[in-house]
């Protein structure tokens, strides 16, 4: 396995791109863009095409990409991430903007979260790019159980 690979795809793979980030790759998506546009974010970020397409522009040979399954989701994630070192801890980044998620106090959320996760105490995270806030759910839990379907038992993620 190599070290973190930051990557770039467009809207085509949103739900991989989701998985991967909670599992804390570095995954931007371009809504709408060409596969092109791809390769000259690539270029410019130095970072590697997430696709569904065989095809590559012939003036990017040398950028590097994953042509992952398609319609197959479980495949596509194993793929990755047996290729590739995520870039920071499960749960640290935003799944839908891809940002650092920072800590942030139960008072600082009232009012945007549910009170009975304010209430509970539970940790809580929060996007500074989108506005979103998150904390340990029933939906990570069933997200976890997924994962350790697809890649097997999790380790604790380090920090």
């Amino acid at each position: 396995m190599s070290g973190p690979t930051r990557f770039v795809t467009d809207s085509s793979l949103d739900q991989l791109a989701r998985r991967l980030r909670f599992l804390g790759h570095d995954v931007l998506t371009h809504r709408g863009a060409r596969l092109e546009e791809l390769f000259e974010e690539a270029v410019r970020d130095e970072r590697t095409v997430l696709t569904l397409s065989s095809r590559r522009p012939a003036r990017h040979a040398a950028v590097p990409v994953v042509v992952v399954p398609r319609g197959e989701l479980a495949a596509a994630v194993r793929l990755v991430t047996a290729q590739h070192a995520p870039a920071t801890a499960r749960w640290s980044r935003c799944p839908s903007c891809n940002t650092m998620l920072q800590s942030r106090s139960a008072f600082e959320a009232r009012g945007e979260v549910p009170s009975r996760v304010t209430r509970a105490g539970t940790p809580l995270t929060w996007c500074p790019s989108c506005g979103r806030w998150y904390w340990r759910g029933s939906h990570v839990e069933r997200l976890e159980r997924w994962f350790d379907d697809v890649l097997g038992p999790s380790r604790p993620s380090p920090g």
